[in-house]
């Protein structure tokens, strides 16, 4: 039979009542994809798929209150803020003129920031539909609410993180390298930020002195470009992620590096011929599991690496057909998910290193996705013009 007919002997199932007992995962082998050319497409598990979008989807994040709510933005200039429960278009958040590639709510859902790559930020007020601020700074490469207050910080290609009040707009800058401002994140205590950068190096600011409490550098910092930095729940742990596919584990109150971690190559690279890109391979996102000492790498060549942070040594390797593009904790257990250029969303146990589930959806790669709080939906945005939402309540809950 043809992808066709399959499709259309898929249309007949009912699946509502299917799903009350959970096949075995081992029954859906692999075979059901040989012989469909376009495999992405012949498999839909999403419950809601938003398409309003015109172009790739960059980036997503869901309301924190509430969890009901997604704001999603695009390479169309465009965001929209919308219902994840129906897909239903709550408002757009108009008048961006470059590709919208952040996104996010503020700790109480009151606002909605988004920031396109041209360097204009604007905040919205959720309940009342209209904007209430807006800025314009350099190229942007990231946006973070703060954990606790109204407070907006954000990095640009020429080395600065800004930092305002929102929505009166009291603002401070703080000067990195002169190059780009290629990573951020607030620690949770909310008084101190680190900033990764394009030249290897990390800095953790004062967000109220505004000054530089811990710079690394040199051999203690990366050789390459960071692409991603994360902390544990409490502040005192700090991950640093790089293209030079280092991962370092940092003390934050020391500033100093506690151990690297480094994914050698199990190929020895072939010489690379004239005009022959050699295999590339980088950190492409981390993050430390809550509820015990574990921390999680995932990288461009598809590995996906668990480390125990208290014997500092690989835990496991989950592999990864393509590569991994963000990878998230679950907020309460040892579950880690990750969305891949191969346009699906996998769950896998930390503890085993074994795989739990796997969604797909997509016809094209998965560029962003966020967990809500009880880890029963993930929303995904891709390439493919389109958001969606998985339910992924699992039976072992």
């Amino acid at each position: 039979p043809s992808a066709d007919d399959l499709a259309e002997e898929m249309e007949d199932v009912d699946f509502e009542d299917e799903g009350a007992e959970e096949p075995d995962a081992e029954a859906w082998d692999s075979e059901d994809d040989e012989g469909v050319e376009d495999g992405m497409e012949a498999q839909d598990d999403s419950e809601v798929t938003f398409s309003l979008h015109s172009d790739s989807v960059f980036c997503v994040s869901l309301d924190p209150k509430t969890n009901t709510l997604a704001v999603t933005g695009g390479e169309d200039d465009k965001a929209f803020v919308w219902r994840v429960s129906d897909g239903e278009l709550l408002f757009e958040c108009s008048g961006h003129k470059d590709s919208v590639t952040c996104a996010g709510f503020s700790h109480d859902s009151v606002f909605v920031a988004t920031g396109d790559m041209s360097g204009l930020i604007k905040v919205w007020r959720v309940d009342a539909k209209e904007e209430v601020w807006s800025f314009e700074v350099g190229d942007l490469e990231w946006m973070e609410w703060h954990p606790q207050a109204h407070v907006l910080l954000a990095g640009t290609a020429d080395g600065n993180t800004w930092m305002w009040k929102i929505p009166s707009g009291d603002c401070k800058t703080f000067q990195g390298p002169a190059c780009p401002a290629t990573c951020g994140r607030i620690l949770p205590d909310g008084k101190r930020a680190v900033v990764g950068y394009e030249d290897g190096t990390m800095r953790i600011w004062d967000l109220k002195q505004g000054t530089s409490l811990h710079v690394l550098k040199g051999q203690d910092g990366h050789q390459d470009p960071l692409t991603c930095v994360a902390s544990n729940q409490d502040g005192s742990l700090i991950m640093t992620g790089s293209v030079d596919c280092h991962a370092k584990l940092i003390n934050s109150a020391t500033g100093k590096v506690v151990c690297v971690f480094k994914m050698e190559s199990v190929t020895p690279k072939a010489p690379v011929s004239e005009g022959e890109e050699a295999e590339s391979n980088s950190v492409e996102s981390l993050g430390f599991c809550n509820v015990m000492p574990l921390a999680a790498v995932g990288y461009l060549d598809g590995t996906l690496a668990i480390y125990d942070l208290s014997t500092q040594s690989l835990r496991h390797k989950c592999q990864h057909e393509s590569g991994i593009v963000q990878l998230l904790w679950e907020e309460s257990s040892a579950v880690v998910y990750t969305c891949s250029l191969d346009g699906a969303v996998r769950l896998w146990d930390a503890r085993s290193g074994k795989m739990i589930s796997e969604y797909r959806g997509h016809s094209a790669e998965i560029l962003d996705f966020a967990v809500n709080k009880d880890a029963s939906i993930v929303v995904t945005t891709s390439g493919d013009h389109q958001a969606k939402v998985f339910c992924v309540q699992r039976p072992d809950r």
